[in-house]
């Protein structure tokens, strides 16, 4: 048997997303993850929200075995199986029909960072098409913000991502936020995280800000 693929960033985050996603969600809806990884995030957060329903995604095809085994061990009925999802493509999801339904939440973790530039307007385009008029896109991660100074871990976070791939690297908040804008989004809220991480929760213009 395949040992089951464990993110110790993941593991150490969890809790600290979830009390996050507690206060900015409302008490049930579904949920649309884009990025899912191990499936470590998607299991705990559905355990955490047992009356929001997932629906898990990776770009990549091989992670989503993975996925389905992180939320069968938890004994989730509340975890839908995973779809294979590449915020580039021009249809959610890859395969299969396109999503019918409008998510009342989009949940992106640490994907931006690791990704080409072009990932972040398709993901805020993408969002915008499947969110419901008051749903939010909820991202994680990293960020360069202005007239905040950057931790020394960052930096060298940053440095380290440009090496392995010249096309990754910490995003500019501004940057993030001029994309989506252009896709209809505007920032509602600013949560600092641990380990000089933040969640940010991203909304429609005509939805009134909750922060």
């Amino acid at each position: 048997m395949t040992a089951t693929p464990i993110s110790t960033a993941a593991d150490r985050n969890k809790q600290p997303i979830l009390d996050a996603l507690r206060k900015v969600l409302p008490r049930h809806g579904t949920a649309l993850e884009i990025a899912s990884g191990t499936g470590q995030h998607v299991a705990w957060f559905a355990a955490g929200l047992p009356d929001w329903t997932w629906q898990p995604t990776d770009a990549d095809t091989t992670a989503l075995a993975a996925i389905a085994a992180a939320t069968a061990q938890a004994g989730l009925a509340n975890v839908r199986p995973p779809l294979p999802l590449d915020v580039l493509a021009p249809q959610w999801p890859a395969a299969g029909p396109p999503f019918a339904e409008a998510f009342d939440a989009v949940f992106c973790a640490n994907m931006l960072h690791i990704a080409p530039w072009a990932t972040c307007a398709a993901l805020m385009r993408g969002a915008a098409r499947h969110l419901a008029p008051d749903g939010v896109l909820v991202t994680y991660g990293p960020y360069f913000e202005e007239d905040v100074a950057t931790a020394p871990s960052n930096l060298a976070f940053h440095q380290s991502l440009r090496m392995r791939n010249a096309a990754w690297g910490l995003r500019r908040l501004q940057d993030v936020a001029e994309e989506a804008a252009l896709a209809g989004l505007r920032l509602q809220a600013r949560h600092a995280m641990p380990a000089n991480n933040l969640l940010l929760v991203w909304g429609r213009y005509s939805t009134p800000s909750s922060s």
